[in-house]
């Protein structure tokens, strides 16, 4: 019944459209701008307010502070350098005026005669641009509210936002904020980083030419680049030119010798400034957008201020402490995985190559596997790169106040440029032998002694299902008693294996987490002893400073305070309340084995190689196969620790040059010995723990021979020769010697540890002296069987 109705209507309105009347015609006609203007005030919410004006024009980007106020970065939109008109040459400014919106200071935000212009050539299919320099600026500052679509509704949108922009902006604060804010390709944004792209100089000191060839790129910018495509750049410039001399803003003569120069372009892509810490602002960027959301501030408009916990020295010695000793040792890598070692692993290369691009490019082409393979492999210079890539050295490096949490340097990689992934709090490894604190930690919780003995054999360890864990170390077992010291001191994994069956995995992964391995997942196995679970870094060194702040975890934190721009302080942060995570009497008990480690252990080079006598203490690692190398050292007032290896895990060091000892020690070693020659860490601190094992004397300066001849003997017969471009900044003559052992009547049968890798100058273990009891065997209580473990963890695992 509607549908009867509505036909005759129907009817109606398609006779008066086909036979209009006068009247019909006239009431269309005062009807359109009626539309258009309802339309108009529709869309004014959803254009930026004055107030999203007027704080554009005061924007500020955030800017990281360190500790003692250093500038560590500043959190930008884009990779702009603001510059005020006045530092402009006024050739650019003449160049736009005249190019662009040659009635600038004479409109209002739009200018009608150049929008009806546009629109006529437009509908007779010559398309034209009437935006004004306003309009194009609206564009700039708010591309998300105007848009870019070449739609009716952005262009009343733009113009809606040039009428408020010219209410709120003068016309020279107008321009400046246009040649601000322009993109120029190349990641450079704004006149300054236009100038410094394609002439390497700043935008004051650029020439008619110059300024016409940028002006020009404002049309097409890929379509009119200069370095790709010249002939159209200098064509563009000429009609810049003509535009200047049609508007007297450049003379006949002028004009007629310089439309015949050729174009010169002094290209220098321009990159941001990184800043002394990138990983490091890099993770603050992310938490402080998410505290910016949470509080209605814009981390790139509102001029905050973060104070953070870096300390600037100590940051700029981590940076050439990794830059030295990562080069070096990336020489290393460099000569082991050299073009011949390279080519001689087949199916390892050619397990790389299928994982390429380039390789699944070609198979998606048609080719075959065997054609795919074929045709990669014959590119060297695919294969050149694919080798530099692999066999690049990688490094993370953190540095914490175990007193308050305090994240005092961040490293997380040897160079921001070529890896962003930051192996600080990103990647995570096997930790190997910086593990076994916590497996000794967990025993000495439940009472055992440092003096306690366990056998040095071999160990055999049930894992159900018929599965057995056997646990080796590189030399054969000596067949005799090894205190719980010792064992941690010369990183015995039989002895630390029957700790952790004497204690169980589930306590020790349980005391871990409460250290500070809070993120990462420990799997509850017998193997977990020795570092099979992966972890971080951040992690680990956070682990360590609960055993340097006598059992008590602090978590790790950034940012101190954050300011607005006037210095109004926003919002302070504190260190969280202190976690007992061990008792203090075993983490004090803990921290004195673990000087041993440095005395007279797997990291004596602390003192031998690099001259610290302080109160230390820490403990070297090393995964299966040399994957991982690490090392972390604790002190009253800084604990340090640092990862070595290859992000591809199939990649390795050889034995030698693998082992944390070497690899991942000298970083922090160097760290400390400048941080705490500079006295920017106190060389006098001690820790509260009190030492049960007498010190090693302080080793005087070894002659160059010593020296030489000391390292010769620590090196295995199989270790290669550092190459020269390798060898450490260090003068030879400067070495201190390896410290004389303690005067202690050795362990009898310990000769069997000889062979022990890298330790041939510790051929007997010493004795406790007189201030501890006797060794006696400790029995412990039986343990449930523990849950089987992944097929991979059947076979002998060691780490150093």
């Amino acid at each position: 019944m509607a549908l009867a109705r509505a036909k005759p209507l129907a009817t109606e309105v398609l006779r008066r459209l086909r036979h209009p009347t006068r009247r019909g015609v006239a009431l269309s006609l005062a009807a359109l701008p009626v539309l258009v203007l309802l339309y108009v005030l529709v869309l004014i919410p959803f254009t930026p307010s004055i107030g999203d004006l007027r704080k554009a024009k005061i924007e500020k980007p955030a800017t990281v502070l360190s500790a003692d106020g250093k500038e560590l970065a500043v959190f930008k939109r884009a990779n702009r350098d603001w510059v005020k008109l006045a530092d402009i040459s006024p050739s650019v400014v003449d160049a736009l005026i005249s190019t662009e919106d040659h009635r600038f200071f004479t409109h209002h935000g739009i200018d009608f005669r150049r929008t009806a212009s546009a629109a006529l050539h437009t509908f007779s299919g010559d398309r034209q641009g009437g935006s004004t320099i306003t309009q194009q600026l609206a564009r700039n500052l708010f591309p998300e509210e105007v848009g870019r679509a070449p739609t009716l509704t952005r262009k009343i949108k733009e113009a809606i936002t040039a009428l408020k922009i010219e209410s709120v902006y003068t016309k020279k604060e107008i321009l400046e904020t246009y040649l601000n804010t322009v993109p120029f390709l190349y990641n450079a944004f704004g006149i300054e980083m236009a100038a410094r792209t394609y002439f390497d100089k700043s935008a004051d000191k650029l020439d008619v030419l110059e300024s016409a060839t940028l002006i020009g790129m404002l049309k097409g910018t890929s379509y009119y680049n200069p370095v790709l495509n010249p002939e159209r750049s200098v064509e563009r410039r000429n009609t810049v030119l003509g535009q200047m001399l049609k508007h007297d803003k450049l003379k006949a003569a002028r004009y007629e010798v310089l439309k015949k120069r050729p174009l010169k372009v002094e290209f220098e892509r321009q990159t941001e400034l990184l800043g002394p810490a990138p990983h490091f602002t890099q993770q603050l960027r992310r938490w402080l957008i998410d505290w910016a959301d949470r509080n209605g501030y814009n981390i790139f408009a509102d001029g905050l201020v973060v104070r953070t916990t870096i300390d600037f020295r100590l940051q700029k010695m981590a940076n050439e402490a990794v830059l030295r000793q990562g080069d070096r040792l990336q020489g290393v890598a460099s000569q082991e995985w050299g073009p011949k070692a390279w080519a001689a692993k087949k199916s390892l290369v050619q397990a790389f190559v299928r994982e390429s691009g380039d390789y699944k490019a070609a198979r998606e082409s048609g080719l075959s596997e065997e054609q795919a393979l074929k045709q990669v492999q014959a590119d060297p210079a695919f294969l050149s790169k694919l080798r530099q890539d692999k066999t690049r050295l990688q490094t993370g490096f953190v540095a914490l106040d175990p007193r308050n949490g305090h994240v005092m340097a961040w490293v997380g990689s040897r160079g921001f440029s070529q890896d962003q992934f930051d192996h600080v709090q990103q990647a995570r490894r096997q930790p190997g032998s910086t593990f076994k604190p916590f497996v000794y930690g967990a025993a000495f919780e439940q009472g055992a002694l440092p003096t306690d003995t366990f056998m040095d054999a071999a160990v055999e360890i049930p894992l159900g299902g018929g599965a057995v864990w056997r646990p080796t170390d590189v030399g054969a077992p000596s067949g005799v008693a090894m205190s719980l010291r010792d064992g941690l001191t010369y990183s015995k994994n039989t002895i630390t294996a029957q700790v952790m069956q004497s204690v169980g995995p589930a306590k020790v992964a349980k005391l871990a987490e409460a250290m500070g391995v809070r993120q990462s997942k420990l799997e509850q196995v017998p193997s977990l002893a020795l570092g099979t679970s992966p972890v971080t870094l951040k992690e680990m060194v956070s682990g360590y400073s609960t055993i340097a702040n006598s059992g008590k975890y602090i978590e790790p934190i950034l940012v101190t305070r954050i300011e607005d721009r006037n210095g109004r302080v926003l919002e302070q942060f504190e260190a969280s309340a202190p976690d007992q995570a061990m008792s203090t009497a075993a983490a004090n008990t803990l921290l004195d084995v673990m000087r041993g480690v440095i005395d007279r252990g797997t990291g004596s080079a602390i003192r031998s190689r690099y001259g610290i006598q302080a109160d230390v203490a820490g403990k070297t690692g090393t995964t299966q196969d040399n994957t991982d190398g690490w090392f972390i050292l604790m002190h009253p007032h800084l604990v340090a620790g640092a990862w070595v290896g290859f992000n591809d895990n199939r990649v390795t060091l050889s034995d030698y040059w693998g082992q944390g000892a070497r690899s991942a020690l000298p970083i922090v070693g160097d760290f400390f010995q400048q941080s705490l020659r500079a006295r920017v860490v106190d060389p006098d601190a001690r820790f509260d723990a009190p030492r049960l094992v007498r010190a090693p004397a302080p080793a005087p300066v070894a002659e160059p021979e010593a020296e030489a001849e000391a390292q010769t003997e620590l090196a295995p017969e199989e270790a290669p020769p550092m190459p020269p471009d390798a060898q450490p900044e260090y003068r030879q003559d400067n070495y201190p010697s390896r410290p004389p052992p303690p005067a202690y009547q050795n362990y009898p049968g310990n000769q069997g540890n000889q062979g022990y890798r890298g330790q041939q100058g510790n051929q007997g273990y010493p004795a406790y002296p007189p201030t501890e009891p006797a060794p006696q065997l400790r029995e412990f209580p039986p343990i449930p069987p523990p849950p089987p473990p992944p097929p991979a963890l059947d076979r002998g695992y060691y780490g150093r």
